[in-house]
C-alpha cells in the first residue's frame, strides 16, 4: 500500500504571483471538488470563457472535460501522488473540441484546510488533428492493402519492402510480416533476382525509366518456388525526402491459359474444317469407286476376279469408315440425340469395358449424386467411352487402374472465362482417369489432332481422341485433358445437363418390313450433282432399278428442267454445289414450282447441317451409299 504524499505548502500570494506571471499561459487553479478559483487570460483565449464567467464554475462541467482515465482515478492519483499528467478533451465555448496536454500539481495554501490544484494546459489540438488524420490515412491505406484486387507491393529506394497487400500475400504465398523489411528480389526468379538491385541503382543514378510508369510482363516467384507470368506497373512517390516505389501486380496465369485455350480451340476448329472438307471430297470419290465396283460385280462372271472385286469393295468400305471418323472430328457426323441417364448407361456398359481392358487393369465406376441426364447420342457416347478406355489401356501396359466417374457440375463465369468453348450452366461430367505413364506438355498440346499418335506404326490411327473431341463439341460440350508425366491422365467429357427423360411407352410389336416395291410406271427422277462421275453412278443405279432419269449439274439447270418436265416425281440433289445455289435452296425453289414434289438429299458430309434437311418429307442419304440403300430410300419417299 502506498502512502499519500502531502501537498506542497505555499501561500496564496505565491499562487497569485504565479498566475500573474503566467497570465498568458493556460493556467487554471481549482479546488479538489473542481470549483475554479483562478483563471488566466490564456485560458480565456483558449476556451472563450472570460475570467468572471469562469470563476466559481466547475471546471469539468464548464469545459466538458473528457480524460483518458476515469475522473475518480485522476482524483485519487492527485490525492495520493500529489500530481497528474495526461491528455484531456475539452470544449471551447462554441462547442469546438479542444485537446490539451495537462499537468496538475496539488498545493496547500497557508491557512487553508483543503489543498488546491494548479493545472497547466498546453493546446495540442493541431497535433491531435494531425495524428487523427495520419491514423485515418493509415487506416485507409490498410483498407486499400486488404481490399485491392491486384497485388500491391511498396518498396524503398534500396528495394526493401515496406507494405505487402492481402492480394500479394495470396499471390506469392508469403505473409506480410515475412517479407516486410526484406529485399523485393526474393519475389523474382533469376536472372531478374540478381539484377534487380542494379536496376534501382541505375535509375537513382541516371533517372532513366525502364519500368517506372510503364507496364510490362515479367515473371514472379512464389514461396513454394513456382513461377508465374505477371503484369507489373510501378509508380514513384517521395516521402520524408525518400523515394518509395509502389508496384501493382496482376497475375496473368488465367489470361495466358484462356488465350492458350482459345488458340487451341481455333486451331482445332480450323483443322476440323479442313478435315471435314477432305472427308467430303473423299466420300465423293468413294461413291464413284463403290458404285462402279457394284455395277461391275453385276456383270462379272469370273469367280477369281470376283474375289479381287470384293477386296476392292471392302477397301472402299474401310475408306468410308475412315472418312466417317474424320467427319466425327470435324463435328459433321450424324447424331441421333435422346435424353439419357449417363450414370445408368456407363454402369450398363461397364462389363464390356472390363472385357476390353483385360484382367491386368482394375475398372472402377463411380456415380456421384443424381441428375445425370443429358441429351446425347447413346451409341456415339459408348463409342467415345470405348475409345477413351482403349487409350487408357495402352497407357498401362503392365496393368493399373481405370476410374470412370460421373458427376453433375455447374460451370460458373470464372471457369467459362478460362475455357471459352464452354458456356455457363449445368453439365454432366464423365471423367476417365488412368494410372498410366501420362503425357508430356508437348504431347498434350497435340493430343486431339487427327492422326497424331505416340504409338508404334500399326498400333493406332491417331483418330480416337479426335473423334471423342468432335463428338463432345458437336453435342454442345467439351473434352478437357489433364495429365502428369509418370502419374496418369484424366479426360473430362462435359455434356450439357437436361431434365430427366419421361418413360417411353411400350413399343408396338415388331412387324417384318415389307419387301421393297418396284418402280411404278417408270417414275421420273431429277438427279442434281455437280461431280460428273458421281452423277453418272447415280444415274446408272437409278436406270438399273427401272427409273427414268433427267440429270443436271447445277441448281439453275435443275429449275429449268423442272419447268420443262412436269412429270418429275422426285428431286435427288447434292447439298453442297457450286453456282450460287445450294441443295436446300434448290429444294425450296422446287417446292414453290411443284409443291407435291418429293426431295432426297445426299452429301459427302455425314451431317447435312443445312435448313434443307428440315423440309417436310425430305430424305437424307450419306455418301458413299449402296444401290440397295438408294432404292430403299426412294421407295420410302415415293410410296
Amino acid at each position: 500500500m502506498t502512502r499519500a504524499i502531502p501537498p506542497t505548502g505555499t501561500s496564496w500570494e505565491s499562487i497569485d504571483e504565479l498566475v500573474r506571471i503566467l497570465d498568458g499561459a493556460n493556467l487554471i487553479v481549482h479546488a479538489l471538488d473542481g470549483r475554479i478559483l483562478r483563471w488566466t487570460a490564456g485560458c480565456a483565449q483558449l476556451y472563450g470563457w472570460g475570467t468572471e464567467e469562469a470563476i466559481g464554475r466547475h471546471v469539468g462541467e464548464l469545459l466538458g472535460t473528457v480524460a483518458e482515465g476515469a475522473a475518480a482515478a485522476i482524483s485519487h492519483e492527485l490525492r495520493e501522488q500529489g500530481s497528474w499528467h495526461g491528455e484531456l478533451r475539452q470544449n471551447h465555448r462554441s462547442g469546438r473540441p479542444v485537446f490539451v496536454a495537462s499537468r496538475c500539481v496539488v498545493l496547500l495554501p497557508d491557512g487553508e484546510a483543503e489543498p488546491v490544484v494548479v493545472a497547466q494546459n498546453i493546446d495540442i489540438s493541431d497535433l491531435k488533428y494531425a495524428q487523427d488524420d495520419l491514423a485515418a490515412r493509415e487506416s485507409h491505406l490498410r483498407s486499400i492493402l486488404e481490399t485491392v484486387p491486384e497485388a500491391m507491393v511498396v518498396i524503398d529506394d534500396v528495394g526493401e519492402m515496406i507494405s505487402f497487400s492481402k492480394a500479394a500475400e495470396k499471390l506469392f504465398g508469403y505473409a506480410a510480416d515475412e517479407v516486410c523489411g526484406r529485399n523485393v528480389r526474393m519475389l523474382m526468379p533469376n536472372p531478374d533476382r540478381d539484377r534487380h538491385d542494379g536496376y534501382i541503382a541505375r535509375y537513382v543514378a541516371t533517372g532513366e525509366r525502364r519500368i517506372i510508369g510503364f507496364g510490362r510482363v515479367v515473371t514472379g516467384q512464389r514461396k513454394d518456388g513456382t513461377t508465374f507470368p505477371m503484369e507489373l506497373a510501378i509508380g514513384e512517390a517521395a516521402a520524408n525526402g525518400k523515394r518509395i516505389f509502389t508496384g501493382f501486380i496482376r497475375d496473368l496465369t488465367s489470361r495466358h491459359r484462356m488465350e492458350e485455350e482459345l488458340r487451341q480451340a481455333q486451331k482445332m476448329e480450323a483443322v476440323g474444317q479442313l478435315t471435314g472438307g477432305i472427308a467430303h471430297d473423299f466420300n465423293n470419290l468413294l461413291t464413284v469407286i463403290s458404285g462402279n465396283l457394284e455395277m461391275i460385280e453385276r456383270r462379272l462372271e469370273d469367280k477369281e476376279l470376283g474375289v479381287l472385286l470384293r477386296e476392292a469393295q471392302d477397301a472402299a468400305e474401310d475408306g468410308a469408315k475412315l472418312t466417317g471418323q474424320l467427319l466425327a472430328f470435324g463435328r459433321r457426323q450424324t447424331l441421333t440425340p435422346k435424353l439419357t441417364d449417363i450414370g445408368k448407361l456407363v454402369s450398363n456398359f461397364a462389363d464390356l469395358l472390363r472385357r476390353t481392358l483385360g484382367e491386368a487393369i482394375e475398372l472402377r465406376t463411380v456415380v456421384t449424386g443424381a441428375g445425370h441426364t443429358a441429351l446425347v447420342d447413346t451409341a456415339q457416347l459408348q463409342n467415345a467411352l470405348l475409345n477413351l478406355a482403349l487409350n487408357a489401356r495402352d497407357a498401362m501396359p503392365r496393368g493399373g487402374r481405370l476410374t470412370v466417374e460421373i458427376t453433375r457440375t455447374r460451370l460458373d463465369a470464372d471457369y467459362a472465362q478460362n475455357h471459352p468453348q464452354l458456356r455457363i450452366g449445368d453439365y454432366v461430367l464423365l471423367s476417365v482417369s488412368d494410372t498410366g505413364f501420362g503425357m508430356s506438355a508437348e504431347v498434350q498440346q497435340r493430343a486431339f489432332e487427327p492422326f497424331f499418335t505416340t504409338k508404334s506404326v500399326g498400333a493406332g490411327s491417331g483418330l480416337g481422341l479426335s473423334m471423342v473431341y468432335g463428338f463432345a463439341r458437336q453435342s454442345g460440350g467439351d473434352l478437357q485433358l489433364r495429365s502428369v508425366l509418370g502419374k496418369g491422365t484424366t479426360l473430362q467429357l462435359f455434356l450439357p445437363a437436361a431434365a430427366p427423360a419421361q418413360p417411353d411407352p411400350a413399343p408396338p410389336p415388331e412387324e417384318a418390313p415389307p419387301p421393297a416395291s418396284q418402280p411404278q410406271s417408270r417414275e421420273l427422277i431429277l438427279v442434281v450433282e455437280d461431280d460428273a462421275r458421281v452423277r453418272r453412278v447415280a444415274v446408272a443405279r437409278l436406270e438399273t432399278e427401272g427409273y427414268r432419269v433427267i440429270e443436271a449439274a447445277t441448281g439453275a439447270q435443275a429449275l429449268t428442267l423442272l419447268g420443262e418436265h412436269p412429270g418429275i416425281g422426285l428431286l435427288f440433289t447434292d447439298i453442297v454445289m457450286p453456282g450460287g445455289m445450294l441443295g436446300d435452296e434448290l429444294a425450296k425453289e422446287a417446292r414453290l414450282l411443284r409443291p407435291e414434289i418429293k426431295v432426297l438429299f445426299t452429301s459427302g458430309y455425314a451431317e447435312p447441317g443445312l435448313p434443307g434437311r428440315d423440309l417436310a418429307e425430305a430424305g437424307w442419304l450419306k455418301k458413299p451409299y449402296t444401290a440397295r440403300e438408294l432404292a430403299t430410300r426412294l421407295r420410302e419417299l415415293l410410296d
